[in-house]
């Protein structure tokens, strides 16, 4: 059974620092792209940052400059550092990612439960 584990998230002062975590684990044979989406109260999930199989990363504009998206293919890990916080990336946000569980079947997405992260002004 594939699981995914986010811990990371807090309450933290506009300006501060948070790095969030999302372990997988389970039957796995690949790991392909991975990302953090996030969903504020009354708005529609977004998408934060995405990393390639091959270490390409993307961001969304609002946070472009201030987060960094990396991996760790040996720990089947994936990090999102958040600096320079402001109260409008108050949201809880969401692992993502995409893995095929054997190598005859396609890949699908998975999603981890979710992390609170509240910046105070």
């Amino acid at each position: 059974q594939v699981q995914l584990v986010e811990s990371g998230g807090g309450l933290v002062q506009a300006g501060g620092s948070l790095r969030l975590s999302c372990v997988v684990s389970g039957s796995i044979f690949s790991i392909k792209d991975m990302g953090w989406f996030r969903q504020a109260p009354g708005k529609q999930r977004e998408l934060v940052a995405g990393i390639t199989s091959g270490g390409r990363s993307n961001y969304a504009d609002s946070v472009k400059g201030r987060f960094t998206i990396s991996r760790d293919n040996t720990k089947n890990t994936v990090y999102l550092q958040m600096n320079s916080l402001k109260p409008e990336d108050t949201a809880v946000y969401y692992c993502n990612v995409a893995i095929q569980e054997s190598s005859w079947v396609v890949g699908r997405k998975y999603w981890g439960q979710g992390t609170q992260v509240t910046v105070s002004s």
